[in-house]
This record gives structure tokens, C-alpha cells and sequence, in this order.
């Protein structure tokens, strides 16, 4: 008979990508990871993870068992939570994925909100600028400013929050303040390295695109703020990175006449999560949290 426990090491090792990191996540030792591992390929008469000195690597077989282990951990996770719902509480293991400087910022302190409502849930929250696959990391929803691409992934909108052109006043007053998009042509641009380094916007015939000229490319929002704060150039920006820096005069609005594109905050989670209390509980919270418009743009 297959084993729960089994199950939870098998998708933990892939997760994580090492028996280490599961044993980290799941809090067992690593022999206790290994051995129901290897009792869960005894039970199934196949091996699913490849083991090297180097690394780990599913089998054919793994690929094939994983999203049902996967589907079966989450059935079981939700089964748990409906019994306690049905009790009137929210309870049970919740994994969410978020940016690093949202998530500093502005999603922790919400997340401590949601979770003293619902101090049953055992909540992880991992924090990451790249690209984070919720499909298949097994995060039962993500975090994130921008459009969500993924078909596999319902998205539901969390708030609209404005980007804004800032630099400090002492670059400004050095390198002269820009008035036009042609005159941005001429100064430095910090730029977010994960995405296209075009800042775009919105002119009376439609959008209108600049791609500057490289000061630095970061993949953190706060890194890009703390460059600006330095006097190292012009940053586009959303507001919820650099409110308060705005309202103490540390870093100012560069206005040249255009307003840049906004960004809007989603939560996306795998389709087979639409039902989940859990989610829709989480959803709320955070909105009310930040509030329509958003506290950081009040």
C-alpha cells in the first residue's frame, strides 16, 4: 500500500531538487527522507529519482508518477482543510510564493494580518525574483506584479499601482532634469533585469517607447531604489517601492509630461486550486489589505 508519507518525500526531493532541502522542508532527518523515498519505489516496484553523487534526476517513470503524487497530496491537504472549515476554521498546510521586495515591503506584514484570522494554517511563503513555475513547484499560489502568462494558472487581480520616473535630487541637480522623453535619451537608466528594458508611455497617439541607456540592470526593486537613492541615475519604478522615499524627498518625481504604464498585482494559482477555501480566504485578505486604490498610492 502506498504510503502518505512516501508521497510527501517523493514530491519534496523534486521540489526542493535535493533530499537535504525535502528533509529541510518536510523537518525529518535525511535518512528519514531517503528510506521513504526508497519504500515508496519498493511499493510501486520502480525507481522514480535517479541518484548520482552529483545530482538527482526524475526517471521516466518519476515523470510520469509526479503530478499524480502531487495531485494526490493536494486532495488530501484539501479533504483535511474542508473538514476543519466545516468546523469553521481554516487549517493546514498553505505554500506561497512571492517578489523579494513586495514581499519585504508589503505582502509579509499583509500575510501577518491573514494568518492571525486564521491561526490554523501552517503557512510557508519563499521568496524569489525569477521566474517561479506554481504548476509544478508545487506552491499552491504565487505573488506577483505583472501579467501572468501561464493557461495552467487562474490569476485574479490583487490591486493596480502606478510606475513612476525618480531619481535623487542631487543627480538631478548634476545631470539637469529631463522635461521630454527625448531628453531621458540622454541620462542613465536603472533598469529591471528580468524583463524587457523598454519603459513605455502612454502619448496621445499611443504608447511611446524608450529603451535607455544602462546604469545598472538588477532583478531586485529594492537594489534598483537603493541605486537611485546613491545618484546613480533615473529609475522606473512601482510606487510601492518607493513611496515613502517620495514623501521625505529622498528621491523625487522626474515628470516629463507622459505617464509611464502601471502594473497590477496578481495572485495566480494552478487551475485544480479554484475551489480552495484556503486560496479564496487568502485572496480576500490581501485585497483588503491593501486596499483599492492601494495604501502605497493613497
Amino acid at each position: 500500500m502506498i504510503k502518505m508519507d512516501g508521497l510527501a518525500a517523493f514530491t519534496a526531493i523534486t521540489e526542493a531538487g535535493s533530499i537535504s532541502g525535502a528533509a529541510r522542508r518536510l523537518g525529518f532527518a535525511k535518512s528519514v527522507v531517503s528510506e521513504r523515498l526508497a519504500e515508496l519505489e519498493r511499493t510501486l516496484g520502480t525507481r522514480l529519482i535517479q541518484r548520482t553523487t552529483r545530482k538527482l534526476t526524475l526517471t521516466e517513470d518519476g515523470h510520469s508518477f509526479l503530478p499524480r503524487a502531487q495531485q494526490i497530496l493536494y486532495q488530501a491537504r484539501e479533504a483535511a482543510a474542508e473538514m476543519a472549515q466545516r468546523h469553521g476554521t481554516l487549517a493546514g498546510p498553505l505554500r506561497v510564493s512571492g517578489p523579494v521586495g513586495f514581499g519585504v515591503l508589503h505582502l509579509g506584514p499583509a500575510l501577518n494580518d491573514f494568518l492571525r484570522t486564521h491561526p490554523e494554517i501552517d503557512l510557508t511563503l519563499e521568496l524569489d525574483d525569477g521566474f517561479v513555475d506554481a504548476a509544478a513547484s508545487g506552491f499552491d499560489a504565487v505573488i506577483r506584479h505583472g501579467p501572468i502568462g501561464d493557461t495552467r494558472l487562474v490569476a485574479k487581480r490583487l490591486a493596480t499601482t502606478r510606475r513612476l520616473l525618480v531619481a535623487s535630487p542631487g543627480y538631478l541637480a548634476e545631470k539637469g532634469r529631463p522635461a521630454t522623453l527625448a531628453d531621458l535619451a540622454g541620462h542613465r537608466g536603472i533598469l529591471y533585469a528580468n524583463r524587457d528594458a523598454d519603459w513605455r508611455f502612454a502619448g496621445a497617439e499611443g504608447w511611446m517607447v524608450l529603451r535607455p541607456r544602462a546604469a545598472l540592470r538588477v532583478n531586485n526593486g529594492l537594489v534598483m531604489r537603493d541605486a537611485a537613492l546613491a545618484g546613480l541615475g533615473i529609475t522606473l519604478l512601482p510606487t510601492f517601492f518607493i513611496h515613502d522615499q517620495l514623501a521625505s524627498g529622498a528621491l523625487v518625481e522626474v515628470d516629463i509630461g507622459m505617464a509611464a504604464e502601471g502594473a497590477e498585482l496578481f495572485i495566480a494559482y494552478p487551475r485544480d486550486r479554484s475551489a480552495s477555501a484556503k486560496i479564496a480566504a487568502l485572496t480576500a485578505s490581501l485585497r483588503r489589505s491593501f486596499g483599492d486604490p492601494p495604501y502605497w498610492d493613497r
